[in-house]
């Protein structure tokens, strides 16, 4: 399959944030514990679009594939968890102790409603994750589950620890937290580097964003494409694989979304 050409990291389109055309926006910059989580799950996951159950499903495959790789009582991590459970129910069965990193209040809030009280899409999308697969399946009950092992804490993702956790997932944060290319690559970094070396993971990242609106508020986004992706994964992570989910339903200003499945650390 031919690969798509290189594009050089150093040029970043303008966006607009706060109502001004701006170049660069620090994830610092950002009011992120007034961020309308209710708004942002209404609009993304109330019900299960197409797109995202292509993404679950493919998460989930990996993980159940590389299910031999967590050892009993092992611990999992969704780094910028915000208002998707998603991620977190993909790593389940896998994990006793599942951390949502979470840097926004309002996100920690919504997040410890849902897992006490899930909402009927996350039913949904269980469904699309276990269908077929004995590891999700030999989970007798999911919501209480996920009561028992999530735990919201508050997190940032450039102060994440090192090498410790056996399995991770990190959705839609790296790009969509700051329009510096050089903090999207901290923020992978810091992502691969919380996890022991050969643990599994699944990033999802969104393709070209120009920013985006979430409750009458602008947030920032650095856009990337998959061969920034791959740059970026390039020298921390191995048997990585790319799955471009051509998408364009939930917002204007983006051209589809990257997931990346793979294991931390440099192939010896």
């Amino acid at each position: 399959m031919t690969q798509p050409a290189a594009r050089p990291p150093a040029a970043i389109t303008p966006v607009i944030y706060d109502g001004a055309t701006v170049q660069d926006v620090a994830n610092a910059d950002c009011d992120w514990d007034h961020f309308d989580s209710a708004s942002y799950f209404e609009h993304n996951y109330s019900t299960a679009r197409e797109a995202d159950i292509r993404i679950a499903r493919i998460i989930a495959r990996h993980f159940a594939e590389t299910a031999r790789l967590y050892p009993t009582g092992g611990r999992a991590i969704d780094v910028g968890a915000g208002a998707n459970l998603y991620p977190a129910l993909a790593m389940l069965p896998f994990a006793e102790d599942v951390h949502l990193s979470e840097r926004a209040e309002s996100n920690r809030l919504w997040l410890d409603a849902q897992i006490e009280q899930p909402a009927p899409s996350w039913t949904d999308f269980w469904r699309v994750i276990s269908s077929g697969r004995e590891p999700y399946q030999r989970v007798a009950n999911f919501q209480q589950s996920l009561r028992r092992r999530a735990h919201v804490q508050a997190g940032d993702v450039f102060k994440l620890p090192t090498g410790v956790y056996n399995l991770g997932t990190m959705f839609f944060v790296a790009e969509s937290i700051t329009t510096m290319n050089k903090e999207f690559r901290r923020a992978i970094n810091a992502f691969v580097g919380s996890l022991k070396v050969k643990a599994p993971f699944a990033a999802a990242f969104m393709k070209d964003s120009s920013g985006y609106r979430v409750g009458g508020r602008d947030y920032p986004a650095c856009p990337v494409d998959e061969s920034d992706i791959r740059r970026s994964f390039a020298e921390i992570a191995h048997d990585v694989k790319l799955d471009t989910i051509e998408d364009t339903e939930v917002r204007s200003g983006y051209a589809g979304m990257i997931v990346v499945t793979g294991r931390a650390g440099k192939k010896k």
